[in-house]
């Protein structure tokens, strides 16, 4: 049974407890913090999600650690970028849905937490402190298979995800999203961004006129952002790098149109400095055994910078 942990002190930023018995991060969390899903708060603090009878337990009532910089290194966001799901896998980009499924398995039974794009933009701006084990989930193009196989997954995990399409291959066809499941899905929680229009190569061609690009340029720019704001309901200032091919006059433009942040695909996780206009993500594979899947879940840097 249960019995309620007794208050030692408490500040305007910590309170400490002993343990009574059975409490976990998650009771206490509920407690003392009004929400349950506070409860990394307590584990990342403490380094432990249940606690002995007798334990002091301190639980900080706000973030502590902004940064993700403390004395013994660096924490790091893994960003995972995934294609089409389906029933079976086929070539490299079309993961097996059991896969999946055993991958976001993993993430719950693990204790990663899975936060949206958005959440992690606040982190590498200093405005929110995240989870330890924090993951983002992407989802590239705009594939039906994202609404027939991962969302059931996503839904029953309580997981969120970003879906970066392309403009030009919404309502295309029968493997591809439409207008409404954008708007549905959004509605939902899961956010929607841009992939440019048509997912052709950003950098300018060799044999490409500089008033050719200019124009096919701010075309593939502009126009995702204005006509997924009206389908979603909500600003696109997101984008992910067809290919994750990026350079420096693209970024130049990607910053003149107004987008905040841009990703591009690099097998690394994110550091909190690093360049909001070049976030790496990890590109997961049908072929992955869940081992390698793992070892894309990097999330510190161990450094001693005392």
């Amino acid at each position: 049974m249960l019995v309620s942990s007794g208050t030692i002190g408490e500040s305007d930023d910590f309170v400490v407890v002993a343990a009574r018995g059975g409490e976990t991060a998650e009771s206490l969390a509920r407690t003392h913090l009004g929400d349950a899903g506070k409860s990394w708060m307590i584990e990342d603090f403490m380094g432990a999600r249940t606690f002995a009878r007798g334990q002091q337990i301190v639980i900080p009532k706000k973030p502590w650690n902004v940064s993700g910089v403390d004395a013994t290194g660096v924490q790091l966001v893994p960003v995972l970028v995934y294609h089409n799901i389906g029933k079976e896998p086929r070539g490299r980009l079309v993961l097996g849905v059991d896969a999946f499924t055993e991958q976001m398995r993993y993430l719950k039974a693990n204790g990663f937490r899975v936060v949206s794009v958005a959440e992690f933009i606040e982190w590498l701006n200093l405005r929110r402190q995240l989870p330890r084990k924090t993951v983002v989930l992407t989802f590239d193009d705009g594939y039906r298979s994202f609404r027939e196989h991962a969302y059931p997954v996503l839904k029953e995990l309580r997981f969120t995800a970003t879906l970066f399409v392309y403009t030009d291959y919404v309502g295309a066809g029968r493997n591809a999203l439409n207008w409404d499941d954008l708007k549905a899905l959004a509605a939902e929680g899961f956010d929607v961004q841009a992939h440019s229009k048509s997912h052709s190569d950003l950098r300018r061609g060799d044999h490409e006129s500089e008033t050719t690009y200019g124009r096919r340029l701010q075309a593939e720019l502009i126009e995702p952002p204005r006509v997924l704001a009206k389908s979603v309901g909500r600003p696109i200032t997101f984008l992910a790098y067809p290919y994750g091919r990026v350079d420096d006059a693209v970024l130049a433009k990607v910053k003149e149109h107004g987008y905040f942040a841009a990703f591009t695909v690099r097998r690394e996780s994110n550091p909190p400095f690093v360049d909001l206009l070049r976030i790496s993500r990890s590109q997961i594979y049908a072929e992955m055994t869940l081992e390698q899947f793992v070892k894309n879940l990097s999330v510190f840097h161990p450094e001693n910078l005392r």
